[in-house]
């Protein structure tokens, strides 16, 4: 099933950060696609450094829990620490969308709450899969285009 993962960082090397997720998520599922990098200001949260994002699209069997786990663990295997909400970090690793599911369980959300007002998440998929539909909200080259 299709999986699309937005990526961001921005503690440490958030470049060597993110390819270092991208490389683990290789070892687990097919990587189909990977935007370029982005560079973003934080959204929320306590003052902090610029974010660099991408997106990622995979293909994997797992069931959207354990595919959740998966990035789970590849942020903590990169040393991410959950100590605020919002706060910087190492890696950020998020399911945006996966097949044509949709969850509103209190441990997984699909398609993500908030993706629709994500410029960092939209601009990276919409260059890797531009006729690309966020479930939900529609086609996410129109989102983008309303976004101030």
């Amino acid at each position: 099933m299709k999986a699309v993962v937005a990526l961001g960082a921005n503690l440490g090397n958030p470049e060597d950060q993110i390819e270092l997720a991208i490389t683990l998520l290789r070892e687990s599922s097919e990587v189909l696609a990977v935007s370029s990098f982005y560079k973003t200001k934080p959204v929320g949260g306590p003052e902090q450094s610029d974010y660099i994002n991408a997106v990622c699209i995979l293909e994997s069997d797992l069931p959207a829990s354990d595919l959740l786990s998966l990035l789970h663990g590849i942020e903590k295997a990169l040393g991410r620490e959950r100590i605020e909400h919002w706060g910087p970090r190492t890696i950020d690793l998020d399911l945006i969308q996966y097949g044509n599911i949709l969850s509103s369980a209190s441990e997984l959300v699909l398609p993500h709450p908030r993706a629709h007002e994500r410029k960092f998440v939209l601009e990276p998929w919409c260059e890797i899969e531009p006729e690309a539909i966020l479930l939900t909200h529609g086609k996410i080259r129109d989102l983008l285009e309303q976004m101030p």
